[in-house]
């Protein structure tokens, strides 16, 4: 049975699973989807096509749903899925996707999104990334797992950020952030591996042939695609691997300091 406050407003259509407990003065549209266990919290507005998982806290004051803050956008019907057991802080504004990003705005399960969040129209959040204050994605922005987003850091459309990176507080983000890596600065650039959460997560063993890719790929001098073939042919490391699947696939290239 979910408790649900006499001053809500949920209109006609809303799907509100078992265990919800939902605030004053919430304000809930009729495609809205939330699963069970999930807490809404006073004043918050969830909106348009939004299906919302099960365990999810959502905050005072986040506006989760609205329309994309696209010139490009008609009306046409699109969709922010959010996954389970995220908590959504106070004033976090989510978008929905739109019709020329695949129409859908993705959030995945286990992420902590601090105050005054913006993730904008057809971004793509994986698992257990946590989002500091005022961190800001513009549209088509794609994170792994487990990334860490400073505080009032902007990431500009189209960039990808792969797992386990790391950017630093009050960044600029222009490109794209391989995983496992450190950023910071503005325009932010790498400035080494994310250790601290490597070591939470992968043997010393995988630690090491990423120090040694990382020198050799962004420290030694030498053309990086030329780096990347030799890796290629020479590292059995599977997380090395993935760091150079993921600088083959960059299209918005990688930010280091050319030596």
């Amino acid at each position: 049975m979910s408790n649900i406050h006499s001053t809500a407003i949920i209109e006609e259509g809303a799907k509100i699973a078992d265990n919800v407990t939902i605030g004053a003065f919430v304000s809930i549209s009729s495609q809205t989807t939330i699963g069970k266990n999930s807490i809404i919290d006073a004043h918050a507005v969830i909106t348009g096509k939004t299906t919302i998982g099960e365990g999810n806290h959502i905050f005072s004051h986040a506006v989760v749903g609205s329309i994309p803050q696209d010139l490009k956008f008609d009306g046409e019907e699109v969709e922010l899925i959010i996954g389970n057991n995220n908590k959504i802080r106070e004033f976090t504004l989510l978008n929905p996707g739109t019709k020329g990003g695949g129409s859908v705005t993705r959030i995945g399960n286990n992420n902590l999104l601090m105050g005054y969040v913006h993730l904008g129209h057809d971004v793509i959040l994986g698992d257990n990334c946590i989002l500091a204050n005022g961190a800001t994605l513009a549209g088509h922005v794609e994170l792994g797992n487990h990334v860490v987003i400073g505080g009032l850091t902007p990431i500009h459309q189209f960039v990808h950020i792969g797992d386990y990176a790391m950017i630093g507080g009050a960044s600029a983000l222009s490109q794209d952030i391989p995983p496992y890596c450190l950023a910071e600065g503005n325009r932010a650039t790498l400035r080494g591996l994310n250790l601290t959460g490597l070591r939470r997560a992968i043997s010393r063993d995988e630690i090491n042939a990423l120090k040694i890719a990382y020198r050799e790929l962004f420290e030694s001098g030498e053309a990086l695609q030329e780096t990347v073939k030799r890796l290629e042919t020479t590292s059995s490391s599977e997380h090395v691997k993935n760091l150079i699947e993921f600088i083959t696939q960059s299209k918005r290239g990688i930010p280091y300091i050319r030596k």
